[in-house]
């Protein structure tokens, strides 16, 4: 079980995580379920996946909240910052499945919550506390969102890629008839690729003017080299798709590319620092 300092939130505080944390846990592993039925019995179970998906953020959230902030500051470690980023993606994905066909991405989506919320709760981070100013608040939370919507494109990508494939080999049937068509799939995956990369230049720029020695700072200059590369993996996609009509494994390949350097980034440079050379 995640160990509390002194310092860290009252008894009561700490109890409400780990409920929260509970309730959330058992509301995405119901929505799960809604959607498994969804997709594999061909039931109406949408509104089911709506609502224990909302709950589940709510209590998702409150739980996040209570893991990150302590009375000396905020954690931002590998297993505070991921559940955060998993409750982010989970709520982008919720509101935009009211206008776009997403109920396919819960399929990937709420097994990682529930993951996250688990290791949140159960391991404790070596990452100390931090005290943020309000312009290196603005850089965490513009690159939390930056990650969110890039994740949320790669698991796009995941399902057009495997959409793609079964369609070629003519495997149209079952699961795959469930999916929405190719062009759309496509269109969504461009929409967030824009949308993640504006907020992954706006943070980018939020850290060179706000925290110190962006460049050279220890474990932040590993993450900025990484990030910028990514930025130009998805400037050369967005750029090929404006001017050459770069679609299918050219879009999926470059956005699995550019994801996975930001992964690189972010996780290589907080594994570093809070495990192997702490």
């Amino acid at each position: 079980m995640r160990n509390f300092d002194p310092i860290d939130p009252p008894f009561d505080l700490m109890q409400l995580t780990l409920i929260t944390g509970i309730f959330a846990v058992a509301f995405y592993f119901a929505g799960l379920v809604f959607q498994v039925m969804n997709l594999a019995m061909s039931k109406e179970t949408r509104r089911q996946v709506f609502v224990f998906g909302i709950l589940a953020v709510i209590a998702h959230g409150i739980s996040a909240s209570g893991i990150i902030r302590s009375a000396s500051g905020y954690h931002f470690g590998v297993v505070e910052i991921s559940t955060l980023i998993a409750v982010s993606v989970s709520v982008l994905v919720l509101l935009s499945s009211v206008r776009k066909p997403l109920d396919n991405l819960f399929l990937g989506l709420f097994p990682l919550a529930i993951l996250t919320i688990i290791v949140s709760l159960t391991v404790s981070s070596r990452f100390p506390p931090t005290d943020l100013s309000a312009g290196v608040a603005s850089h965490v939370l513009i690159s939390i969102l930056a990650y969110s919507f890039m994740t949320i494109a790669a698991m796009q990508a995941g399902f057009l890629a495997y959409q793609n494939y079964q369609l070629k080999h003519g495997h149209a049937g079952g699961f795959i008839r469930r999916l929405p068509p190719l062009q759309d799939m496509e269109i969504f995956l461009f929409e967030l690729l824009w949308a993640g990369q504006l907020l992954l230049s706006l943070g980018i720029i939020a850290g060179v003017l706000f925290v110190d020695d962006f460049f050279g700072q220890e474990g932040i200059a590993h993450k900025t080299f990484f990030s910028i590369l990514a930025w130009i993996v998805f400037s050369v996609l967005l750029w090929g798709r404006h001017k050459l009509g770069w679609r299918g494994g050219t879009a999926i390949r470059w956005t699995l590319s550019g994801f996975g350097l930001l992964l690189l980034g972010f996780y290589g440079s907080k594994v570093a620092l809070e495990y192997i050379f702490a």
